[in-house]
């Protein structure tokens, strides 16, 4: 699937599944150990898609880890929750895992049986409903949302990497079809022995997201006026982001413009490390809503110097905020923006080269204008209309190819 169609290939999609006797909308079984409220990309991810599709006519039974005690499920019109309990991912913040809950989720599927079921995570939650939809012979499709074989080496233990990898090439090798969101990561785990990828871009909300939301008074506050250079990293606070190079490319910044300002925003295990960074960093924690889009527009550069990314949301966001970005020319960045017209990039893991894009900015506060109005420009198409008709295609042809195969006799048999 070739993430740059605009209809997704919806057109197509709808005379397979005609053929194939599949029905639309769909009856889809969406199981994941994160959702909003929560705040990570994931979390904001399936969110989004979850009411694009119900908007779309499909009929979604969404099951998650209860968040607290006070979580109850809903029900509400194209939307059923089922909740399970769960228990808190290590090193992070209100983020749990959900316990395997297969006996469950065979009896709800017997009950009322999906058209497909979508695995968006890894975790014991989402092993149990891979196997709970095998046994029952159901389509499944799963998410490939986070590179946990790279956060190893971050954390200290180099050595687990490869059994990670190996664990997460077996899980979605179970599904019928494994979602990414860059032609980048398909070409990259196909190498690794993953198989049957497609590809569903992301999108972000320019009205949201926009340069309109800058404010004098939160600069103020940061201590600037409208001439001095603010860059902002909007991350979360943990090894595997990569926050000493966004550190030592602030002070190579610093160097050539005494006055410049680096902004942090986020949390993690690195938040109390981050608070003693130094003179002219200001951490403003995690921010959601109207504070959180309000900081993107009050910066001017935005750092992203993260090397484990399978997309990085934030990216889109940068840009739609009006932003200039200083990023690896991978994930998003490589998907969507082009160096030296609408970002400055620099060539994957060379560290040297994207700290001087960095001070190529600081240097020349005008560029950074004209690379953010570039990048505004993309941002403005890259919509989650798009992204959800992408998704929805994706999902719609493999519920339509795994009946076709169920309904045709093997070779074998036929000779």
């Amino acid at each position: 699937m070739d993430s740059h169609d605009p209809t997704g290939g919806a057109g197509s999609t709808l005379h397979v599944l005609r053929a194939a006797g599949v029905p639309r909308p769909l009856r889809i079984a969406m199981v994941t150990e994160t959702y909003p409220p929560e705040v990570n990309g994931v979390a904001r991810t399936i969110g989004i898609l979850v009411e694009g599709l119900r908007r779309r006519g499909h009929e979604l039974q969404l099951v998650r880890p209860a968040q607290s005690r006070a979580d109850h499920p809903v029900f509400a019109p194209g939307l059923e929750e089922i909740l399970v309990p769960g228990f808190p991912l290590p090193r992070s913040n209100n983020l749990k895992l959900g316990l395997p809950a297969k006996g469950r989720l065979l009896a709800a599927w017997r009950d009322r049986r999906p058209d497909l079921v979508h695995v968006v995570t890894e975790g014991p939650l989402g092993g149990s409903a891979l196997s709970a939809a095998r046994a029952l012979g159901l389509p499944v499709a799963s998410d490939f949302h986070t590179n946990f074989h790279a956060y190893s080496r971050h954390y200290g233990l180099p050595w687990l990497g490869r059994g990670v990898e190996a664990y997460l090439r077996r899980f979605h090798n179970r599904a019928d079809c494994t979602i990414v969101p860059t032609v980048e990561l398909a070409d990259d785990l196909a190498a690794r022995g993953f198989q049957r990828l497609a590809v569903a871009g992301r999108g972000v909300r320019s009205d949201i997201f926009s340069p309109e939301r800058r404010s004098d008074a939160l600069r103020r506050r940061w201590g600037v006026d409208e001439s001095t250079p603010v860059a902002l990293c909007v991350s979360r606070f943990a090894p595997e982001k990569n926050f000493p190079l966004v550190l030592d490319a602030f002070r190579a910044m610093r160097a050539v413009r005494p006055d410049m300002r680096l902004v942090l925003v986020g949390d993690g295990p690195l938040a109390a490390s981050l608070a003693r960074a130094g003179e002219g960093t200001v951490v403003a924690g995690r921010l959601v809503n109207g504070e959180l889009s309000a900081h993107y527009a009050s910066a001017d550069i935005f750092l992203f110097p993260s090397i484990t990314e399978t997309f990085g949301n934030v990216t889109l966001e940068a840009m739609a905020s009006g932003l200039a970005v200083v990023a690896y020319r991978y994930a998003a960045a490589r998907q969507v923006l082009v160096h030296g017209l609408s970002a400055r990039l620099a060539p994957f893991d060379d560290r040297e080269a994207f700290i001087r894009q960095a001070v190529r900015l600081a240097q020349a506060p005008h560029m950074a204008r004209a690379l953010g109005r570039a990048a505004r420009e993309v941002a403005e198409t890259l919509t989650w209309e798009r992204a959800t008709l992408e998704f929805e295609s994706v999902l719609l042809e493999t519920a339509a190819r795994t009946r076709r195969d169920l309904r045709e006799p093997a070779a074998d048999a036929v000779a």
